[in-house]
């Protein structure tokens, strides 16, 4: 089982009140009877969205489902399975793609969750469709991104093997009478996963969201629950919370949030290192709101103690057989320097499904700490509106959509302060040259300024951390950077392209962002290939 140890220095006495807080209102015990008092006293968009806590007692029992789907489709000859999805519906996914990696002999995962044309276009180039399974998710049934992939992706398999037979490439992960759901039975998708609907994407990865991509790879999927069962039990309602490890989480992150540590900064080893990905969707879009919530800062590179303000929170995540040596003498460093400091060991990768448990609870106790809903968006609805009004006028109109470089970094870091944070936000494909230049430049920005740093590739980021931008704490400096289409691709059966829809959503989360009052600037890129972009930004950014 997983372990975690703490060094908090001052604040050790605040997250034992805080925890002897929780035992007085029986917080654990009414968490798990579900009652909606601990965080609000409505139950809307509560008690319709814990169905996380006891998934994994259905998953269990749906094992031989997913062993006899997995041999079907190594029968079938399927190369690759790519996975169409955005934030909870693809997060959880990545994350055990890139921890598991694909046993032999199962097909290669690629989850595509970007519109953006210079990405899609390269998972075109990397697959051939007609022995290629696609996986359209989404709980809703009605995400423009995967929809509009589908489109795509299915015009592609019935171009080479007929509309009746492209069906079979496809199968679909969403809630019982979906929009999406409707159209995997009338079109006769190969099969159908109806996950339980009382449950939100972002806490879905042990659910089919997180499980079927899982199984496809060859994970052992009754590893993964046994690991996650084993969590559940150290963290029932019986358990006090001065025992149960998903209290003291959430105590830890709730408490040094209040105190003004609200930069939860997710330090990994090597081979951990996506993890943060799942992480931050479901801290950022659970807990920013009402002018509150918990900063998740994810892949920031290390650097010397003092170059961090008082604002942080580390959470080291340690795999014991990985390669950890720098890691661990930059944590002490740290520590040494007074920094609040949390370690939770894992001894193997199938730990994960721990861990995955233990974090949902403990956003969960958090959210209650903070006093807000961890389970609603209320935010995320003002930039789809915006997209949606764009691309009205884009087809109404016909005409191309106008973007420019609109102020500079510059402007924004000369607003920086202790408390503030930056978010680059790139509606670009992703890249490692591209990753490695803005690496460098957050390193640079931690050295200079003294504040956090976080990096999001659009539009994913626009369903993990696009609630926490617009609903909470207004103490974000906000860079977006997009760049010219070189080519494009159409949506079969829309009136726009890819490249319409990615400009779109970049327009419409300006636009949200400065309603909300947020400070915010872009970097426009005149062409899209990799190069290119890296030499626009390295001017911009001044690396």
């Amino acid at each position: 089982m997983n372990s975690m140890s703490a060094s908090l220095g001052t604040y050790t006495a605040e997250v034992e009140k805080t925890l002897a807080s929780l035992s007085q209102q029986d917080m654990m015990g009414r968490i798990w009877r579900k009652d909606y008092t601990v965080w609000k006293p409505q139950p809307t968009e509560i008690t319709d969205r814990l169905g996380w806590l006891t998934v994994t007692d259905l998953m269990r029992k749906r094992i031989p489902a997913f062993q006899s789907f997995t041999w079907e489709i190594k029968i079938a000859g399927f190369r690759h399975v790519v996975l169409l999805g955005m934030g909870g519906s693809s997060l959880g996914a990545e994350v055990l793609r890139q921890v598991f990696g694909r046993a032999p002999g199962y097909p290669e995962l690629i989850v595509l969750d970007s519109v953006v044309p210079a990405a899609v276009q390269a998972v075109t180039k990397a697959i051939d469709p007609q022995h290629t399974l696609f996986l359209v998710s989404s709980k809703s049934g009605t995400t423009t991104e995967p929809l509009t992939l589908f489109l795509y992706f299915q015009n592609l398999v019935a171009a080479r093997a007929g509309k009746k037979q492209a069906t079979q490439n496809f199968v679909a992960i969403t809630d019982p009478g979906t929009p999406l759901a409707n159209t995997a039975e009338e079109e006769g998708f190969r099969q159908v996963f109806l996950n339980p609907p009382d449950i939100g994407g972002r806490y879905s990865v042990l659910s089919y969201f997180g499980l079927v991509p899982a199984a496809l790879l060859g994970v052992d999927i009754s590893a993964l629950l046994d690991h996650a069962d084993r969590a559940r039990e150290s963290c029932a309602s019986s358990v006090p919370a001065r025992e149960n490890p998903a209290a003291w989480l959430g105590a830890y992150l709730g408490t040094l949030a209040r105190q003004g540590r609200d930069k939860l900064t997710l330090i990994t080893s090597p081979s951990l290192s996506s993890f943060g990905l799942w992480v931050e969707q479901l801290v950022a879009e659970s807990t920013g709101k009402e002018g509150k919530g918990i900063i998740p800062v994810v892949g920031e590179p290390l650097t010397e103690p003092a170059s961090y303000s008082d604002d942080r929170l580390f959470v080291y995540l340690r795999r014991e057989d990985d390669n950890n040596a720098v890691t661990d003498a930059a944590v002490e460093s740290l520590k040494s320097a007074g920094q609040p400091v949390v370690i939770r060991k894992l001894a193997h990768h199938y730990e994960l499904g721990a861990e995955f448990f233990q974090w949902e609870l403990a956003t969960a106790v958090a959210g209650a700490i903070l006093g807000i809903n961890p389970f609603d968006q209320p935010d995320v609805q003002q930039a789809k509106d915006a997209t949606q009004h764009f691309l009205h006028k884009f087809a109404a109109t016909g005409r191309p959509f106008t973007m420019s470089t609109s102020g500079h970094l510059g402007d924004l870091l000369v607003q920086s302060r202790e408390g503030k944070y930056l978010a680059i936000m790139a509606y670009l494909r992703q890249s490692p040259e591209l990753d490695g230049l803005l690496t460098h430049s957050r390193r640079k920005i931690v050295e200079r300024y003294h504040i956090a740093t976080t990096l999001g590739y659009g539009p994913r980021f626009l369903h993990s951390t696009g609630q926490l931008h617009k609903g909470g704490p207004n103490t974000g400096l906000f860079l977006q950077i997009t760049a010219a289409h070189g080519s494009d691709l159409p949506i079969p059966g829309q009136p726009y392209t890819f490249g319409t829809v990615a400009d779109a959503q970049a327009l419409g989360d300006f636009e949200a962002l400065q309603a909300a009052h947020r400070q915010i600037v872009r970097i426009h890129c005149p062409q899209d290939s990799e190069r290119a972009v890296v030499t626009c930004l390295a001017g911009e950014l001044g690396v």
